[in-house]
């Protein structure tokens, strides 16, 4: 079996605009400047993996299934620059839950890694908060920090710490190819 790497990306702030709570297809838009990143990281082998908390679906704000509509919309909305979505993990539980799903616990990279088959050494995690680099760092993963302002807490420890900061997916993405061009060069 061929070895998977993977790019995990949060939703909201990281991927699309945050609107707190919407599961409304027409409110959600790619951020700018990730298009091109993407499609390098897809072209390089890869998967481009969503983990998303949603706990809208244990606070009843909306239905679990209204996700599915959103899913599929991301999915259009990348279809369009020839960007596919290999998987779309999400957390439904409310925060006090304290489920092992909800980030910054890393469970759903891990539960798409086993899915998957994805080495998550050699995989990223790309989002917009620490609790996102928390999930990646623990799950094994080398993290990103997309600096948009949407932190809030920026309470650190080991598993809060960012490889690298930038402002946007694109700017992830160069990042992440030019680290793992030098590690397969052994520089």
């Amino acid at each position: 079996m061929k070895t998977k790497k993977a790019v995990f990306l949060d939703k909201d702030g990281t991927l699309i605009i945050d609107v707190p709570y919407n599961v409304d297809p027409k409110l959600i838009v790619l951020t700018d400047h990730c298009l091109t990143g993407l499609k390098q990281l897809q072209d390089q082998g890869y998967l481009l993996i969503i983990v998303s908390n949603q706990a809208g679906v244990g606070l009843g704000y909306f239905k679990e299934a209204a996700l599915a509509t959103v899913e599929q919309q991301i999915k259009i909305l990348l279809a369009g620059a020839d960007i596919s979505l290999s998987g779309f993990y999400y957390c439904p539980h409310r925060p006090e839950d304290n489920c092992d799903c909800r980030k910054p616990a890393p469970g759903l990279l891990m539960r798409a890694a086993a899915d998957l088959h994805i080495e998550l050494d050699l995989s990223w995690m790309i989002g917009d908060i620490l609790n996102d680099m928390e999930a990646g760092n623990r799950a094994g993963c080398k993290s990103i920090l997309i600096d948009n302002d949407n932190e809030t807490e920026w309470c650190l420890n080991e598993f809060r710490r960012p490889l690298a900061v930038a402002r946007t997916i694109n700017e992830a993405a160069n990042y992440i190819l030019e680290a793992d061009g030098k590690q397969l060069a052994g520089v």
